[in-house]
């Protein structure tokens, strides 16, 4: 194992490592309020405080990667969400859980604002980043179902201080192999405050995030409307909803790291990218004619199938696009703002669908989420035709010509 390799598994498994702690700690909620006597609204903090922290650390933790270096802030958040997370197993009371919490989100951001901009350093040949962004993206996809599955079990086996704890040994394992194995880009003396004009004067930086906010907001959505169709309507508990998740899951990984950086060096990224979002696309508006009392084979598993294999094709494609397209010196703010897009996808298309699903119903949800990836998928297509563009000699030499006669 080369330590290149071993390196992006300590980057992938940190990222599991947050990712779960977001599913583990959900399955566990009702045994932490019977435990530490939390009321119903204060409840919503143990997530919510985490969230919060995480979200709010992104941007400053990007701009001091590149700064002081991504390797020092990469651990620096590893250490303190470590720390914490023994902090909120060993956890009195509610004030005690909520602050730990806190501190976990902040430590779980800083780490994970660091870490594209540190695998687009690691890799410099484009196919090879491809594979290392598609390994995130089936990390990104297994951490929900095998957080739900996880949860369940240490929380019925042990108690619910081990969904905390089991951070514990694995995060101190990533901080002694980090230390021997991760490098890190070097630090640019940043300047231009939080977010540099720079790093939006790159266009296909910013259209490649408009994307990946849409390919977000309709990954949440279906994570939290088929949730909720599987438990209220088909009766499923919430293991057996895990397992639901897991054909995604390896529908994901097949495409994500079987074929789609295979694809993208055949017939470029953009064309694999917008194939991938009109997949997506697909699987959504497969969902959108759920009936009131289906089946999980028929009625949710064929579209979930579809939108798993967009999902796998595209993420790994847009990741690269926008990370391929930054300066080194804004490689840590670009991480940073790259995972502040995911996180907003996701917390828009959660409070849109929740809404929807109140009022209107599933399939008003999911068309939501459709309506959103069909904006992506045009977005997809212009980056698509751009490229040509730029690939085609004639169109190269008209358009300075073009330009001078305006």
């Amino acid at each position: 194992m080369t330590t290149k390799t071993v390196a992006l598994a300590t980057l992938a498994a940190t990222q599991l490592m947050v990712i779960l702690d977001g599913t583990v700690v959900t399955v566990a909620l009702p045994a932490i309020r019977d435990d530490l006597g939390f009321g119903d609204a204060s409840l919503s903090w143990v997530v919510n405080g985490f969230l919060l922290a995480f979200a709010l650390v992104l941007l400053p933790a990007g701009r001091a990667g590149d700064a002081f270096g991504t390797r020092p802030v990469f651990l620096a958040g590893l250490s303190i969400f470590t720390l914490a997370s023994a902090w909120c197993g060993l956890a009195w009371d509610p004030i005690s859980l909520v602050l730990a919490r806190f501190v976990q989100g902040l430590g779980g951001g800083i780490a994970s604002a660091v870490v594209l901009g540190m695998i687009a350093g690691l890799y410099a040949e484009p196919r090879e980043r491809l594979r290392a962004f598609a390994v995130l993206a089936f990390v990104g996809s297994i951490g929900a179902s095998v957080g739900t599955v996880l949860g369940g079990v240490l929380t019925d086996v042990a108690s619910w201080r081990w969904a905390f704890l089991i951070n514990v040994p694995f995060g101190i394992i990533a901080l002694i192999v980090a230390l021997r194995a991760v490098e890190g880009t070097p630090p640019t003396g940043a300047k231009g405050g939080l977010l540099p004009r720079g790093l939006f004067a790159q266009r296909r930086f910013a259209l490649a995030n408009l994307i990946l906010l849409t390919l977000t907001f309709g990954g949440f959505t279906f994570q939290f409307v088929t949730t909720l169709y599987l438990q209220d309507t088909l009766g499923f508990g919430a293991l057996s909803t895990g397992l639901a998740f897991l054909p995604v899951s390896v529908v994901i990984a097949i495409a994500s790291l079987g074929f789609s950086a295979t694809l993208a060096e055949r017939f470029g990224s953009e064309r694999v990218l917008f194939v991938g979002v009109l997949a997506f696309v697909a699987g959504m508006v497969y969902l959108v004619r759920l009936p009131g009392a289906g089946g999980f084979p028929l009625d949710v598993l064929p579209g979930a199938v579809v939108m798993g294999l967009g999902f796998g094709l595209a993420m790994p494609q847009v990741t690269a696009l926008a990370m391929g397209a930054l300066a080194p010196e804004h490689a840590g703010i670009g991480s940073g703002l790259t995972t502040t897009t995911q996180q907003l996808g996701g917390f828009l298309g959660t409070l849109i669908a929740a809404g929807l699903v109140t009022t209107v119903g599933y399939g008003a949800a999911y068309a939501s989420a459709a309506v959103a990836l069909a904006a992506g998928a045009a977005i997809a297509a212009y980056l698509l035709v751009d490229a040509a563009r730029a690939r085609d000699p004639k169109v190269a030499e008209r358009v300075p010509d073009e330009a001078a006669r305006l």
